[in-house]
């Protein structure tokens, strides 16, 4: 069960932003410019060794790559892994994603970031390496945040124009990189770099671990896709006879279950050509399409909050019935891989739509991943309930105080 973190105070400075405030943060560096900071951390330790790593890149389910540099150039493998080069022998990279999913620590370092919305922060990514290992300079679409944990890497950064890749490797790698920046971190510093800022982390000896933490950079198609496609699922559903899947419980959508008709269209001597009348009744069927506020947060709220194929739920015997009696002590906190948000009314976890409309308590609940028992007091039967079989699937826990 994972440590929770408050919501951070966008307006108290900290160290982990080299004593900025987050709100400062957000105006002055994100997506804008990089930032170097010497002990964001202090006395940072990171809670998976090596050996932890090497462990979770044996994992079926564990998405993981390890990247050499020898005299026969770049070589590119993905995991599964049965084995790892020696650390006796140089350049050679293991990265392992979503590590949050399966450490506790490493899920509440992640959640540090939370100035930053939900709807943004992706996973934490760590990689290790052996002295000169890395991946090449390149150049990334999203934000991240590179905190050092074990041992030193040498970052070289560049603003350049010129993104020119080498041909014909299996990387990503930029032909001719001009660094303008080169900063060595140690353990407990980190390196903010906003998209497409150039860069090369390369490490200076053995034993080298960097944490990465990253965020979703959706495209405009992936976003227009997702709506139209949230759209025609609730429209398959109302048809269905389903009324409460058009963005709001009390809202009809349009009756589309109407066939197309093309009476009085005339012999054609082209049956290839597509008839101008289905083109016009496509274009006027999309008119019809409600595309507003409540669909595109739904749509949104169950695609930000579906979990990936190795996000692992593991319920604890259930001690306490919610529904039956609330606690006079005790949290309920939201396991390390579960997605909790909300858009107004509308609650979203895991990839589902939750029945109950989202009341304060819930809210909460989702903005601070965990609840004093107090919190709970006086909530409705059926949130209640809902709790419960939260409890049931392992997305919540128990403890008592």
């Amino acid at each position: 069960m994972s440590r929770a973190y408050p919501t951070p105070d966008i307006d108290q400075p900290t160290p982990l932003l080299g004593g900025l405030t987050p709100r400062e943060f957000m105006r002055d560096y994100w997506q804008k410019k990089p930032l170097l900071i010497r002990q964001a951390i202090p006395g940072f330790q990171p809670s998976v060794t090596i050996r932890d790593v090497q462990t979770l890149a044996r994992r079926e389910e564990v998405e993981s790559r390890l990247i050499t540099h020898g005299d026969k150039g770049w070589s590119l493998k993905h995991g599964p892994f049965r084995g790892f080069p020696p650390a006796s022998q140089p350049k050679w990279t293991l990265l392992v994603q979503g590590v949050d999913l399966h450490d506790d620590e490493s899920a509440a370092l992640l959640r540090q970031f939370r100035f930053i919305s939900d709807a943004r922060l992706d996973d934490l990514m760590v990689s290790i390496a052996t002295d000169g290992g890395g991946v090449g300079p390149h150049v990334d679409s999203y934000d991240v945040f590179l905190l050092q944990g074990l041992g030193r890497r040498r970052w070289r950064t560049s603003n350049q124009a010129d993104r020119a890749l080498v041909p014909d490797l299996p990387l990503k790698i930029l032909a001719d990189f001009q660094p303008d920046a080169d900063d060595i971190l140690e353990p407990g510093d980190m390196l903010y770099l906003p998209p497409h800022v150039c860069h090369d982390g390369v490490a200076v000896g053995n034993g080298c671990m960097t944490l990465s933490i990253g965020f979703r950079v959706p495209s405009q198609a992936t976003l227009a896709r997702g709506l139209l496609e949230s759209a025609a699922d609730q429209l398959s559903a109302q048809h269905l006879g389903d009324p409460g899947l058009y963005g709001h419980p009390c809202l009809p959508g349009p009756d589309l279950s109407a066939l197309y008709t093309d009476a009085d269209i005339p012999a054609t001597r082209q049956p290839a050509a597509l008839p101008d009348q289905l083109v016009q009744a496509t274009l006027d069927t999309l008119q019809r399409v409600r595309l507003d506020q409540a669909v595109a947060a739904r749509f949104l709220g169950q695609w930000l909050t579906s979990l990936p194929d190795n996000a692992l739920f593991d319920p604890a015997d259930v001690s306490v019935s919610l529904a039956a009696a609330v606690p006079e002590t005790g949290h309920l906190t939201l396991d390390r891989c579960t997605r909790l948000m909300y858009s107004g009314a509308q609650l979203f976890i895991n990839g589902e739509v939750a029945e109950q409309a989202c009341e304060p308590a819930l809210a909460a609940l989702a903005d601070q991943r965990s609840l004093p028992a107090a919190e709970l007091q006086g909530l409705a039967p059926t949130t209640l309930a809902l709790l419960d079989e939260w409890l049931q699937e392992g997305w919540v826990h128990w403890t008592d105080d």
